[in-house]
């Protein structure tokens, strides 16, 4: 069974190190995990390092000959191998199976994939977590943002008051590389303590990240607040609305089919959706009938028409009334 990140932190201060590990998931928690681990190795005497990286024509052989090599000191040895798209292909699956099949004595392989979902799930991940240890780190939810940040905070020797903490959340939008970064500045420029909402406006900077993908979610999503915070984001960065909303139109095409469709469930599957996207679409679905989403898609061809000159009209006061109403239904008169 895969560790979650409390179970690997324990996990991190045993006096021994199992024979293989794999670290997934979100890039800079991998990267973090992967450095504690290369330390821990430090300190029980791993004194050799060799790193594989797997690229387009890497050799899967290199794997068996660096395991089966002899230390050039008599020392342990780790053996640390890059998968960034975490599919090893089936003779790096067949050479991983055949390392955790009988690992060499003191010799530990750590496998980092810094791309992954379930579907990179197979039996070589599965013969894995029998030998040794295996971590799949994701990124917070939006629920779960403000607990990270206390965490990470923490960490750092700093701490926050709630209203501080959330004020940050809000403010890195999703952005775990920019909530990292500005916790790391935080610590500079306050030092260790606590900081208030008001410390931590003077000294954070709006690191959000916005983007369409982001946006619509939010919307569907029901969270208006934060869908209307990213659409100002990419309007003050510049973004143009017609490519925005071309994604807008997509979105609202497919909630359409989905709202059309006799078995939800089937019409989700024939769409690919994964269960995550197919559970926003049906909860947005539950707010609001066909006819409220088919006024939202002519709407946002209205919009589309603005922006690009085919008709008068503010494209982007449009843009924000079209998204309320997309989150909050009962907003819908705004479309008017």
């Amino acid at each position: 069974m895969p560790l979650n990140a409390v179970q690997w932190q324990k996990s991190l201060t045993a006096d021994h190190l199992r024979p293989v590990y794999l670290l997934a998931g979100e890039e800079l928690l991998v990267l973090e995990a992967a450095d504690a681990l290369r330390a821990q190795a430090r300190k029980l005497g791993y004194a050799e390092r060799e790193v594989l990286d797997v690229g387009n024509h890497f050799d899967w052989d290199d794997l068996a000959r660096s395991a089966a090599g002899m230390s050039l000191f008599a020392t342990r040895r780790l053996l640390d191998l890059r998968l960034p798209t975490g599919r090893p292909g089936t003779e790096g699956a067949k050479a991983i199976n055949e390392f955790c099949a009988n690992p060499p004595p003191d010799v530990t392989l750590l496998i980092t994939a810094t791309e992954w979902s379930n579907k990179h799930e197979g039996a070589w991940t599965k013969n894995l977590d029998a030998a040794g240890t295996m971590v799949v780190f994701n990124a917070p939810r939006p629920n779960e943002w403000t607990a990270w940040i206390g965490a990470r905070l923490a960490s750092r020797g700093l701490s926050a008051t709630p209203d501080a903490a959330a004020l940050l959340a809000e403010r890195v939008e999703g952005n775990l590389l920019a909530a990292a970064q500005e916790i790391d500045k935080l610590v500079v420029l306050h030092g260790q303590g606590k900081i208030d909402a008001a410390e931590m406006e003077n000294l954070v900077a709006d690191s959000a990240r916005y983007d369409a993908f982001k946006l619509t979610d939010a919307a569907f999503a029901g969270e208006g607040g934060r869908a209307l915070r990213i659409l100002h984001g990419l309007h003050a960065e510049g973004d143009e609305l017609i490519a925005l909303m071309g994604w807008l139109v997509n979105q609202l095409q497919l909630a359409l089919r989905l709202a059309n469709a006799r078995d939800f469930a089937a019409q989700a599957r024939a769409e690919r959706l994964w269960p995550a996207r197919e559970q926003l679409f049906r909860k947005a679905l539950r707010r609001a009938p066909r006819e409220h989403w088919l006024q939202c898609l002519a709407r946002a061809a209205r919009i589309d028409r603005m922006a690009k000159g085919r008709e008068q009209g503010d494209a982007w006061l449009e843009a924000e009334r079209l998204i309320a109403a997309i989150a909050e239904p009962r907003a819908a008169q705004a479309l008017a």
